[in-house]
């Protein structure tokens, strides 16, 4: 089996010719992920329209999110092991050509089951593609990743905040959600084109001075690590897809605003993931993180007691920010103690998207049943047990080697 080293050519080098190639394979996984939010962001406001399209109730049709999780979680492990055997960017590609084809195949499926295969093969190209995109900008950039780590989940942000104004749109003009899907899908194409018009970085050998210099992180770390990523991806994906139903259900939106509530929430995402760069240079991340998780704590009590549509912003805006930098400072964090291959960044990935697959699904379920402030109740519920675990966390974090 070919292995990645011989058929790529590293990045990681000195002079301006390899500063250059470096800003330029940054920028093209930059358009890799915002692609990557045009598709995640597409479901959320969608929800009511397919489950329409194919004649069920909204808690049956919250399994998409389960099923999309599921794919994101198959897609990053087997990413893991992918990327430290294959040339990337090929592979990249491919993925990003099959989420172009299965968003246009979204609005023409006519069954559940069928909607929900096509839903759960576009979440495994979405994990192939984060696990890339995140391995790849590291052996890029080596220890000198932190600022271009944020500014690539940046870009998922803006990616995110277009697809609900996109939605929103179509909504506007009564075209109902098949030319939503179909402009987002033809939006992935350009990133695919521009992976392949680079060469792919190589794996980085380790020197021989760093091997007895780092320790392997201890497993109670790397466990408590990935099930923190679980609980932080499951309140965002919840929220992000179920906040503009919840502002429907409740009458303190409607569709259009709504679709543009869900805008804002990922936009604040973005500003905010804007801002920790300067402010990861600054604060240690311990602090950094346990801010964020305060915040948000904060948000959803105003959001689960909001009964007028400027309370519903204002904890939307709050929560939006709060959340914006946990996953890039907690790679980060987590990287000061493992040397990151495709393997380990998989894993990680592994244990967020699991949150991100059962707690939409809970959500949904006690959505209809018990009311929509009840979901909101759970996504409560599962940023304080995210807060307890970090807590753990930063007391594995003084036990474990430092890099």
């Amino acid at each position: 089996m070919p292995h990645a080293t011989t058929t790529v050519t590293t990045a990681v080098t000195a002079g301006p010719r390899a500063r250059t190639n470096r800003r330029a394979l940054t920028v093209t996984y930059c358009v890799a992920f915002i692609a990557m939010g045009l598709t995640t962001a597409s479901l959320g406001p969608t929800l009511p329209g397919l489950a329409a399209q194919v004649h069920v109730s909204l808690s049956a049709v919250s399994f998409l999110f389960t099923a999309r999780s599921l794919g994101f979680l198959l897609g990053a492990l087997s990413g893991g092991y992918w990327y430290d055997r294959w040339a990337g960017h090929p592979s990249m590609a491919a993925a990003l050509g099959a989420m172009a084809l299965l968003m246009a195949l979204t609005p023409i499926t006519q069954s559940l089951w069928a909607l929900a295969t096509v839903v759960l093969l576009l979440g495994w190209a979405e994990g192939l593609l984060d696990v890339g995109g995140n391995t790849l900008l590291t052996w890029t950039h080596g220890a000198q990743v932190g600022p271009a780590m944020n500014a690539l989940h940046l870009c998922y942000g803006i990616g995110a905040v277009l697809a609900p104004v996109i939605v929103a749109r179509t909504l506007m003009l009564r075209q109902g959600t098949g030319p939503a899907y179909w402009t987002l899908a033809l939006l992935v194409l350009p990133a695919a084109a521009g992976l392949l018009r680079l060469p792919s970085p190589a794996v980085p050998a380790r020197p021989q001075t760093e091997t007895h210099a780092v320790a392997p992180l201890p497993l109670r770390f790397a466990t408590l690590i990935a099930v923190f990523l679980f609980l932080y991806l499951g309140a965002e994906v919840s929220f992000g897809g179920w906040i503009y139903t919840y502002a429907v259900t409740l009458r303190l939106s409607g569709q259009d605003s709504a679709a543009l509530l869900t805008a804002a929430f990922w936009g604040m995402l973005t500003t905010g993931r804007l801002l920790a760069i300067p402010l990861a240079a600054r604060f240690r991340l311990r602090n950094l993180l346990l801010a964020d998780l305060l915040c948000g704590l904060l948000s959803l009590t105003l959001i689960g007691s909001a009964a007028t549509p400027s309370a519903l912003w204002a904890g939307t805006l709050c929560f939006g920010l709060a959340l914006a930098s946990i996953f890039p400072l907690t790679l980060a964090f987590a990287g000061r103690h493992i040397a990151v291959t495709g393997r380990v960044t998989g894993w990680l990935i592994v244990g967020a998207s699991a949150g991100g697959m059962l707690l939409p699904w809970l959500a949904g379920q006690l959505f209809e049943r018990r009311g929509p402030r009840t979901a909101m109740l759970i996504i409560a519920l599962d940023l304080l047990v995210a807060l307890f675990v970090f807590v753990a966390v930063s007391r594995a974090a003084r036990r474990a080697p430092v890099r």
